[in-house]
């Protein structure tokens, strides 16, 4: 997980994404195949006020793009 000084200079806030962001990868991690490393990198910070559950849907959908998930899930 990388969030850059760049997205934003607060270390709080930087860490506000980073424990929303882990709290999705948490909640998918049963749903993801054995065996993938997974790099996210968060460009943007409007990741800090988006609604959990649109947060929860990019994620998703980048997920299911690098095929993460476990076939049938």
């Amino acid at each position: 997980m990388v969030v850059s000084k760049k997205v934003l200079k607060s270390a709080v806030g930087r860490n506000r994404i980073r424990r929303r962001v882990y709290e999705v990868i948490r909640a998918e991690f049963p749903k993801v195949r054995e065996l993938v490393d997974v790099i996210v990198v968060v460009y943007s910070k409007e990741v800090e006020s988006m609604p959990y559950e649109e947060l929860m849907e990019a994620l998703r959908e980048l997920f299911e793009a690098a095929e993460l998930y476990k076939s049938g899930v």
